[in-house]
């Protein structure tokens, strides 16, 4: 029997409540369709608007065609309906708390009177708005104030390691720098399609922003990437003069593996295991910035159990097991590199990353709290999948403009010591997210 256009609309239907299901729910132990999940609940979690617009457009359609002469589109109707209630009330609710965890997280950590220690005239550059004309337009990212050079060598260790410069046109002094590392498992992935929302708006306000490739596994085992992403370092003390940055001051961020690969950088400053052939050159950085890192390749907390990257780390990754190399897995371990010196930190994870699990980032902030002498910011973000600042979204804007605050932040004090309110903060009151199958 034809389905025909009702029964075709229900089935449509469906199709877009089980997306809006999936970025209401917060699911982990999903095994093969830990993937396939979190494409639908990232695209719908951070695009909601978007998909009523679709889901919309598709019912008028369907409507047109006869989809309501019997029963089964009158049902579609309603499971729309109810979807299109759900989305824009995902939407409400990202756009009321996503500021309040990161504004939180910035004054537990910096303390409430943390803008005063930025001058008035970087104050006056932050947008906290987000424009609807932006969110209408979550792929385009290009301003006019920012040019980009693409693809310059920093490195010889491979073809892969090239970086892209994103700069202020108009600069009147040497610009501070945030290096960027994109994520990927450690196999995959582009400089030029992350971070990209933090990487202009921070150039169009006076920064340097450089983001790299690295050699990826499994062709080039661990630690290889991390020597990669100390080479582009390198490259910024040495050349980035010439492209109107600051060395130094440089921080360095990056998102899932790349959010691992900017915690061990910061946390293994001036080490020579990690420099071959340039161990001359200072390492260290100003900031961090992980989102949605991973932390712990050992899984000493037993927080993802069956569900451990442990197979795929030994193949791919690391090309060796834990009990042939332990030293080299705790080292590939940034909660086993915690210390004292660490320069200010501001992990960024959200509540429903079905890939790289909160409670992961909860122990490593803890951990890093335990030791530091330096801030340790926190921001647990409500309903954020993975990969949730790729592009622009209520969620990405308030991660990008908290950042900015934190960086300037740090600018501002060139790094000096925690004030007397973070010293109060410790890992007492951070509980990780209730996990569920």
């Amino acid at each position: 029997m034809s389905l025909g256009a009702p029964g075709l609309f229900l089935i449509a239907s469906l199709v877009g409540a089980g997306f809006t299901g999936a970025a209401l729910l917060r699911r982990q132990r999903l095994g093969a369709f830990s993937f396939p999940y979190f494409m639908g609940a990232w695209l719908t979690g951070e695009l909601a608007l978007h998909h009523v617009a679709w889901q919309a457009a598709a019912t008028v359609l369907f409507i047109a065609g006869g989809a309501l002469a019997r029963w089964p589109g009158w049902l579609a109707l309603a499971i729309n309906v109810a979807s299109w209630t759900a989305l824009v009330a995902l939407q409400r609710r990202a756009a009321r708390l996503a500021p309040l965890a990161f504004a939180r997280a910035l004054e537990e950590g910096l303390g409430s009177s943390y803008r005063t220690r930025i001058p008035d005239d970087v104050v006056a550059l932050q947008r906290a708005e987000v424009g609807v004309r932006v969110l209408a337009r979550p792929f385009r990212m290009r301003v006019s104030e920012v040019e980009r050079i693409r693809n310059i060598a920093y490195a010889d260790a491979g073809r892969r390691n090239l970086l892209d410069v994103y700069r202020p046109r108009e600069r009147s002094g040497p610009c501070p720098v945030l290096l960027q590392i994109h994520g990927g498992a450690w196999v995959s992935g582009q400089k030029d399609n992350q971070a990209l929302p933090l990487l202009y708006y921070l150039a169009a306000r006076g920064w340097v922003c450089v983001a790299i490739n690295y050699r990826l596994a499994p062709r080039a085992a661990f630690p290889a990437q991390l020597v990669d992403a100390k080479l582009a370092l390198a490259w910024i003390r040495r050349h980035g003069a010439e492209h109107g940055a600051d060395p130094g001051f440089v921080a360095v961020t990056g998102g899932s593996a790349g959010g691992h690969l900017a915690s061990l950088v910061a946390l293994s400053a001036n080490e020579p295991e990690y420099q071959p052939g340039f161990a001359e050159v200072d390492t260290s950085v100003a900031a961090c910035v992980p989102f949605y890192g991973v932390y712990d390749f050992l899984d000493r907390h037993g927080v993802r159990g069956k569900q451990a990257m442990r197979p795929f780390l030994e193949r791919f990754v690391m090309k060796s097991s834990p009990e042939a190399d332990r030293e080299g897995w705790e080292k590939a371990s940034p909660i086993a590199r915690v210390r004292a010196d660490a320069p200010p930190f501001f992990v960024v994870h959200g509540t429903h990353d079905s890939l790289a699990w909160v409670e992961e980032a909860v122990h490593f902030v803890a951990a890093l709290r335990a030791v530091s002498r330096s801030p340790v910011l926190y921001a647990e973000v409500p309903g954020a999948q993975h990969a949730f600042d790729l592009f622009h979204s209520v969620r990405s804007a308030q991660a990008v403009h908290a950042v900015a605050w934190f960086l300037e932040w740090g600018r501002a004090g060139r790094g000096q010591a925690a004030n007397s309110t973070f010293a109060s903060i410790g890992p007492e009151g951070l509980e990780p997210a209730r996990k569920s199958g």
